[in-house]
This record gives structure tokens, C-alpha cells and sequence, in this order.
């Protein structure tokens, strides 16, 4: 705990403790939001006390960041958030950091890099299915390419979650946010994942984990659950090892998956349940049909 929120009492303690415990569920918005309210309160090194911080403090600090605009608009909302916690328990009087305006921030495209058709298509066939871990990797590849699902979700997926309701199959995610979706897959990613099912000798249980750990070099499976960081190292050495650029990452899979539905004519509403955003502002942000505009046009230049 920072030493200005020791010093500042019982009450500052308890609203730092429930801002950061109680408030936020997300374990690494947590992090974050600790880390930045640690760098803030430590800044001042005994030279100001809680009640002594001025909106000019904050707006100081914020300029000596050396961090790019979206990681000065977190810290700010970090700041913002625990002062208003600090006010609630009457710690403070005001927030110092209400009035203070954050670095402008317009964001028309993410920065995630978009893997192209052609790309996925050869990662997919390069993974062999001879083997217990070589169904493991096809499968989790094939199921980021066909729903467009976040690593972690994947990662999350139980037995139990892979199901048949009668007339087709589908996969239950519990993703971002603890968001729940019902994805239905299709017909070559229920075979991928059926083929994997069988192969790995999971059981029938449905709390058992649907994806596992590999052992070793051994082409076989553990019987450990694998996390979103191990899939993440497997599916970038997969891309490493189909010769696909260095750059492209898990994620990529998403950006390709939503600009390829949106150019196909897919309603937005449609895409932005398959991809299970909130908004569709968001969606857009994983949208890369204007940078394909831009390039043909620089292509016709003719100087």
C-alpha cells in the first residue's frame, strides 16, 4: 500500500482496499489501476499529503509521463476512481483529478495486426493432426479463425462446453468481463474438435478443461489445463514455424475474422454479437476495409 494512503488513516486505507478489492472484479484492470495508483502516490515522496493534492499536481504528473496517450488516459482514470472512493469516505474533500483533462485520444482503427485469408489458411494446413497435441493445436487455431473468440475465452473452454443441442454443435465461451456467448461452430470446426476430443482422452466429465498442456516433445497431452499464455506461445511458434510474420499475434485472427464478415456484407449487429462487444464502435475499431481503401488508392498514384 502506498505510504501516503498509510499515513492518511484508517478511512484512506479502507477506500484503497475497496476501490481496488471491491470495486473492480477484473483481475487485470486491477493490476493495472494498482500499478498507476502506486506510481502516482509514490511520486511525491512525502512531499504532499492527500488532502494537499491539487488538480496541478495531477496535471504535472501526467505531463512527466513518459508513456504514449492510452496509457496516460489509464492512469488518469485510475487517479480519478480512487479519488472519488477517497471522497466517499470522507478522506478528501475533493477530487483533484475531476477537472483534469486527459491526453485527446481519437482511435478510428486498433493496433492489433490483421492476419490475412490466405494467411490463416496456410497456418491451418501447416498443423498436423498425427498426433494428440498437433489435434490440440488445429483445433484451438480453428476455433479463433470461426469465432472469432479471444485467447483467454478459448483457453477457459470446459468439455462441458463443447455440447450438441440435437440439430447442430456448439461452444460456450465465458469471456471478457465474465460475458457469457452461445458461438454454433462449423461443420469442419465441430470435426477439428471432436477429432481432438477423441484423441486426447478427456473424458466425459463436463468440468474437465477442454484444452491441456503438451507434454513436452512427446506429441501427447497432459493432464493439465492449458492457460491463455501457454495457447498464445503455441499458436505464435505455429506462426513461426509456417513461416507467417513475427508481428501477427493470437488476436490477429479476431481483426481478420470481423473485417472478413463486414466485407462480405454481415450486418454490423450481426458481427458485434459474433465477436460479443457491447458496442459497436469497438467492432469498428477491428474493421481494416479503409486501410485496404487507402492502399488502392496510393497504388494509383502515378508519379
Amino acid at each position: 500500500m502506498p505510504a501516503l494512503i498509510v499515513v492518511g488513516g484508517d478511512a484512506a486505507r479502507f477506500a484503497y482496499e475497496e476501490f481496488l478489492h471491491g470495486r473492480i472484479r477484473n483481475r487485470h484492470t486491477r493490476r493495472a489501476y494498482e500499478r498507476a495508483a502506486r506510481r502516482f502516490f509514490d511520486s511525491f515522496r512525502g512531499s504532499r499529503t492527500l488532502t494537499s493534492i491539487t488538480p496541478a499536481d495531477v496535471g504535472r504528473y501526467l505531463d512527466g509521463l513518459k508513456l504514449s496517450d492510452t496509457s496516460k488516459k489509464l492512469h488518469l482514470a485510475a487517479i480519478r476512481h480512487l479519488f472519488d472512493e477517497l471522497v466517499t469516505r470522507h478522506v478528501v474533500v475533493l477530487n483533484p483529478a475531476a477537472s483534469v483533462r486527459g491526453p485527446r485520444l481519437s482511435v478510428v482503427e486498433g493496433r492489433t495486426p490483421e492476419i490475412t485469408v490466405t494467411q490463416a489458411r496456410t497456418l491451418l494446413a501447416s498443423v498436423g493432426a498425427d498426433s494428440a497435441v498437433g489435434l490440440r493445436d488445429r483445433a484451438v487455431v480453428a476455433a479463433l479463425i470461426y469465432t472469432a473468440a479471444r485467447i483467454g475465452a478459448v483457453a477457459r473452454l470446459r468439455r462441458g462446453d463443447f455440447y450438441h443441442d440435437g440439430e447442430q454443435w456448439h461452444l460456450h465461451f465465458t469471456d471478457k468481463g465474465g460475458k457469457s456467448r452461445e458461438i454454433p461452430c462449423r461443420h469442419d470446426l465441430a470435426r477439428m474438435l471432436r477429432e481432438y476430443a477423441e484423441a486426447s482422452d478427456i473424458g466425459e466429465a463436463d468440468d474437465a478443461r477442454l484444452f491441456r498442456t503438451a507434454d513436452g516433445r512427446t506429441g501427447r497431452l497432459t493432464g493439465n489445463p492449458a492457460a491463455a499464455g501457454d495457447l498464445a506461445r503455441m499458436v505464435k511458434r505455429r506462426m513461426r514455424d509456417a513461416g507467417l510474420p513475427k508481428r501477427l499475434s493470437p488476436h490477429s485472427f479476431r481483426v481478420a475474422t470481423i473485417t472478413d464478415l463486414l466485407e462480405q456484407g454481415v450486418p454490423l449487429d450481426d458481427v458485434q454479437r459474433l465477436a460479443g462487444h457491447a458496442d459497436p464502435r469497438t467492432t469498428r475499431l477491428y474493421d481494416r476495409r479503409d486501410r485496404k481503401v487507402s492502399r488502392n488508392i496510393v497504388e494509383r498514384i502515378s508519379i
